[in-house]
């Protein structure tokens, strides 16, 4: 049966009605996003540029591209065990995409965890209300900077570190609920599990809260809410120290500590100033430090005096033997120890960039000009094995010009020098200490981010060695922290 109102059927006028509706809410909608658009169109232009990169670089590079660590990841992915060298949570992250046997998706999502991390430098600065072009300056880098997207089409672990780290600081920043402590503690427990310098980030984050809560005492429960932070975020490590503890029948999270410090002291210990007993002498390099390799090829390289030694480098006996050399390299040259590392964080401030550790691996953060070959190192090769398995077909690197060559072209003069980056760093405490000086609200709110970005710097030059991939995770946290010196009425309510 058919019901006419007003001469017209009752399914047109529901139709019409639906129309109208629909109709109306658009162009309610329309002034909304046009607003919105205006207000942030600098960033939306940066971050719309940074998209475009990434869609040049995955069209050029296909799927993605390898470096040595990745074949590993990919074995534990498939076959999950804890790995004595580095935890397993990129892996996992692997894992997950797995079932789309696609290294093209892997790297797609990564290049979306770089996208979300200039979102989230951004949007804090604007939610502690600091200067809408302040946050698209702050977001740039990371969006923009050539070796960035290099670094999220490899496939590695540090762009997923990176997202999670940030995440973390941007938590947290700003008044400090329970919910914010236990997210916060979260990412940085998955930070940990992803690379292991997030395991002294946990510290440095609860330090600077705990700082803050100092400075505005009138915060209830602050110290609380910072403990929360730490327990949410050893909850994870804890658990995975437990599976490796159930595999290698030792507890932690990594079995390689000893080894990469024994290498880091390599690079300035003297066994004629240290003296060794017996059981570490065989440890000793005779070779002048000023002479020496870089402290990775005592890791893996044939001729170092603890890859000579008989067995897997990784073993407990010979990661303990390692350990104990470098803790007496620490207490006998200490001074030698703390210039090293100096000398290893200026390298991230260097005005060009020269070659570092060596040309093999400087050239793996370069988008190459030919297709790289496959591996030909045997565990390498195990590696490559697997990930043929984890893509159900061929993994080399397909290079498709001219895209490949554009991206090429503008990695050649598109990226944050050195120099540019230590001036960002030190911008958040001579601003604040000029402010405090004319008896201004220095505020406190870009100290956390700050100290961060410091400690991504320190650690690794601390204990391994520099690496120019080690440097990008820190770049979004500093630019952060100099963004946030323009939210000063925010400043000046937290300090008050």
């Amino acid at each position: 049966m058919t019901i006419f109102i007003g001469g017209v059927r009752g399914d047109e006028l529901v139709t019409t009605t639906a129309a109208r509706t629909l109709t109306g809410r658009l162009l309610t909608t329309l002034p909304s996003v046009r607003a919105f658009a205006g207000r942030h169109r600098w960033f939306l232009v940066v971050l719309s540029f940074g998209a475009a990169l990434r869609l040049v670089a995955m069209i050029g590079y296909r799927p993605a591209l390898w470096f040595p660590d990745s074949y590993t990841y990919v074995v534990t992915a498939l076959w999950p065990r804890p790995d004595l060298v580095r935890p397993a949570g990129y892996s996992m992250f692997l894992r997950l995409l797995e079932p789309f046997h696609s290294f093209g998706l892997v790297a797609f999502t990564q290049h979306l965890l770089g996208l979300a991390t200039g979102v989230l430098v951004y949007t804090a600065v604007l939610r502690l209300r600091g200067r809408r072009w302040a946050g698209a300056l702050a977001a740039a880098p990371v969006l923009l900077d050539a070796y960035q997207v290099e670094l999220e089409h490899l496939l590695v672990s540090d762009t997923l570190f990176a997202f999670l780290a940030i995440a973390a600081v941007v938590a947290v920043l700003g008044p400090l609920t329970w919910r914010a402590a236990v997210t916060a503690g979260l990412l940085l427990g998955a930070a940990t599990l992803t690379r292991t310098i997030g395991l002294p980030l946990i510290a440095v984050v609860a330090v600077c809260l705990l700082a803050r809560h100092r400075s505005a005492p009138g915060r209830a429960g602050g110290r609380w809410l910072a403990g929360v932070l730490v327990a949410a975020a050893l909850v994870p490590v804890a658990g995975y120290a437990t599976w490796f503890a159930a595999t290698y029948h030792r507890f932690g999270i990594v079995g390689s500590n000893g080894v990469f410090l024994y290498a880091r002291t390599m690079s300035f210990a003297d066994c004629g100033v240290m003296r060794p007993p017996p059981d570490l002498a065989v440890l000793c390099d005779p070779t002048p430090p000023a002479r020496r390799p870089p402290s990775q090829e005592y890791v893996w390289a044939a001729g170092s005096p603890l890859v000579a030694l008989p067995g897997i480098t990784f073993t407990r006996e010979t990661d303990g033997l390692a350990g104990r050399f470098a803790l007496l390299a620490l207490r006998s040259q200490p001074l030698d120890y703390v210039a090293s590392v100096l000398s290893e964080m200026a390298r991230s401030f260097s005005p060009g960039r020269p070659v570092y550790p060596d040309q093999a691996i400087y050239d793996l953060y370069e988008f190459p000009a030919t297709a790289p070959p496959p591996p030909t190192r045997a565990p390498a090769m195990a590696g490559a094995a697997a990930a043929e398995r984890y893509e159900d077909g061929p993994i080399g690197t397909r290079i498709v010009e001219p895209y490949a060559g554009w991206i090429r072209a503008y990695q050649d003069v598109v990226r944050l020098p050195g120099a540019a980056l230590l001036v960002i760093l030190l911008l958040p405490p001579a601003v604040a200490l000029v402010r405090r000086r004319r008896g201004g609200g220095a505020g406190a709110s870009w100290a956390l981010p700050w100290m961060t970005s410091l400690a991504l710097l320190a650690i690794p030059a601390a204990t391994a060695e520099f690496d120019y991939r080690y440097t990008l995770p820190a770049v979004p946290l500093a630019c952060l922290a100099a963004a946030l010196l323009t939210a000063r009425q925010v400043e000046r309510s937290e300090s008050a």
